[in-house]
């Protein structure tokens, strides 16, 4: 099968409602993910403001260990969590026509997302392509660091002087899983929580493709 991760890379993926932060414990679920691949492809979305291919579809989980540790919140310049842009850019992402081998999933707190995502969930649902959202954060919710230097410098606020707290957003999640055909999982830190996963990707149709490894050698005399 053929995956496509989209993270949420926005600020609010910072709060600390999961140790170390949100961000973090969606990195290490994803590399726990890579390693219980096989035969499979993955790409990566990084997604805040707009959305942005980090990585395409490959076979090579080494690299796609090492694109994953380059994912920070700096990495998309523009605030905001453009889930919509996130999905409709996994969609084309895939190079086939056929789509039905295909899943997305969408790692996210959910907060203030802009609009289109619905749409864009049941576009995947026309084009076969199963959507698995996992909601990371607590429903109680929790600040947001601000970094100054490399050093916690206070928790953000907004205009009136308020800390923001960030929740997730588990509602709006789970309405896009269910649209385009997939499931909701609450990201928590259980190891069943990976297990859940793996199987949920195992319902996923299957299909053979064959690769070729080649050496090509210049004559040099």
């Amino acid at each position: 099968i053929d995956i496509m991760v989209a993270i949420d890379v926005s600020k609010s993926m910072m709060a600390e409602d999961l140790q170390p932060n949100r961000l973090e414990r969606a990195k290490q679920i994803l590399s726990k993910l890579i390693d219980n691949m096989s035969d499979d492809r993955i790409g990566i979305i990084v997604f805040a403001g707009n959305a942005y291919l980090q990585m395409p579809l490959t076979s090579d989980y080494t690299a796609a260990k090492l694109f994953l540790k380059t994912i920070n919140t700096d990495i998309v310049p523009t605030q905001g969590t453009a889930i919509g842009d996130a999905i409709e850019l996994a969609i084309e992402s895939f190079d086939e026509e056929e789509k039905k081998h295909k899943g997305l999933i969408l790692i996210s707190d959910g907060e203030n997302h802009e609009e289109g995502a619905l749409d864009m969930a049941e576009r995947a649902a026309a084009e076969n392509i199963k959507l698995f959202s996992l909601g990371i954060g607590s429903l109680a919710g929790a600040s947001i660091p601000e970094y100054v230097n490399g050093r916690k410098a206070g928790y953000k606020r907004n205009r009136q002087g308020e800390t923001v707290v960030s929740k997730l957003n588990q509602d709006m999640l789970k309405e896009l899983a269910s649209t385009a055909n997939g499931s909701y999982i609450h990201i928590r830190g259980a190891k069943r929580e990976i297990e859940q996963l793996l199987e949920e990707l195992d319902s996923i149709e299957k299909r053979d493709f064959e690769d070729s490894v080649f050496t090509e050698y210049a004559d040099q005399f």
